[in-house]
């Protein structure tokens, strides 16, 4: 073979080109160790085991969970030489392994996140009474995908679902959901409700739940959200900045919306309850003097009233449960900026406000130009 006279650099590129032709992407499993941040933007750090060790650079925007010394993880990355002559991993993903260094990883993050009041309670929403547009984020292969679509069609049914399709673990996941989360978002007419769900598994399949971007973009979330991941007993930061936490994906459906058979089972217990007392007071009718028949009819009268009123109600009660029935008569529905609704009083708006304005077709988003009371 010929020899060849390089430059420095061209040495250089020769080396590297041979380097990303025979290892384009290795996957490495070791220890953190000299882990630092230069300039606020770059990630350096040592990965090691018991024989040997290599270091590694990274961008920060590139680190999804954090990383102190240490902790087990398992990178992606590509084998390079720098300009000066230093070998280095350049790392595309990171993510700690192990039930230790996962468990460290989320103590960081609460802390962070906690201290920024990504958890409190005040910014939190309520769940709307009757959603008739949900937005689900999930892998449709899924069983708990199946549990909470069955219990969501047999607790009330007849609404409007899109459901967006996702891994729900591994080191793709995060950004799946980010990005499904961010479609609905942007929808001309977005989802009342987005709803996370995932049945249980390990730590290593919950990891993706506890991503950093994932949980901000859950917090900044513009329609309400709902999460039910894992078992009862799992808890992720994606559960903690969610508006609402469901305990389980079946859960979750429990939560958002009503059981009719409940509702008609309520009206069923009045009518039975008003139906009784008016069979007490013929039976005692015999016995009571004659100037307390009219008194007693009387009390009958109003019984028999309220039946009536039990049975309209009922009638009325799978109709009129539905929001979009009084939007059709002219009506809207307000809400402010953070999703709840305007119920009348003055003081609850300012004039500065934005406020959405629900119609039957439509949904209008206005500004507050003065307030005053009636």
């Amino acid at each position: 073979m010929e020899n060849v006279q390089l430059s420095v650099g061209e040495c250089l590129a020769l080396i590297n080109q041979t380097l990303e032709y025979a290892y384009p992407s290795v996957t490495v499993v070791g220890e953190v160790a000299s882990f630092k941040v230069n300039q606020g933007k770059y990630v350096f750090f040592d990965i090691k085991d018991d024989t040997a060790s290599m270091p590694c650079f990274m961008t920060l925007w590139q680190m999804r969970q954090p990383l102190e010394d240490g902790m087990k993880v398992e990178l992606v990355a590509q084998p390079k030489v720098t300009a000066w002559g230093k070998f280095s991993l350049t790392v595309r993903e990171v993510r700690p392994v192990g039930e230790g260094s996962l468990k460290r990883a989320f103590e960081v993050l609460v802390k962070k996140l906690q201290a920024e009041g990504l958890f409190d309670e005040s910014r939190k929403r309520p769940l709307p009474a009757l959603p008739h547009h949900i937005g689900v984020i999930t892998s449709t292969q899924a069983a708990g995908y199946a549990d909470f679509i069955k219990i969501l069609n047999d607790r009330w049914g007849d609404m409007q679902i899109d459901v967006a399709h996702v891994q729900v673990q591994g080191a793709a996941a995060p950004g799946q959901i980010v990005r499904a989360l961010e479609h609905f978002n942007e929808m001309t007419e977005p989802p009342e409700v987005v709803v996370i769900v995932r049945g249980g598994g390990s730590a290593d399949d919950l990891a993706a739940f506890n991503d950093e971007p994932l949980a901000r973009a859950i917090a900044a979330s513009r329609a309400i959200t709902l999460v039910g991941v894992g078992h009862e007993v799992d808890t992720s930061l994606a559960d903690m900045v969610a508006d609402v936490r469901a305990a389980t994906p079946s859960n979750a459906a429990q939560l958002l919306v009503p059981d009719k058979q409940h509702i008609i089972e309520t009206h069923r217990r009045g009518l039975r309850q008003a139906v009784a007392r008016i069979e007490q007071r013929y039976q005692v009718v015999a016995e009571l003097p004659r100037q307390s028949l009219v008194a007693m009819f009387s009390h009958i009268q109003v019984d028999m009233e309220r039946i009536s009123a039990y049975q309209a109600s009922l009638a009325r009660t799978l109709t009129q449960i539905n929001p979009q029935v009084v939007l059709r008569r002219g009506y809207g529905v307000i809400r402010d900026q953070k999703g709840r609704v305007v119920r009348g009083a003055a003081d609850t708006v300012r004039t500065g406000d934005r406020l959405t304005i629900e119609l039957e077709q439509a949904i209008i988003e206005t500004g507050v130009h003065n307030v005053s009371k009636k």
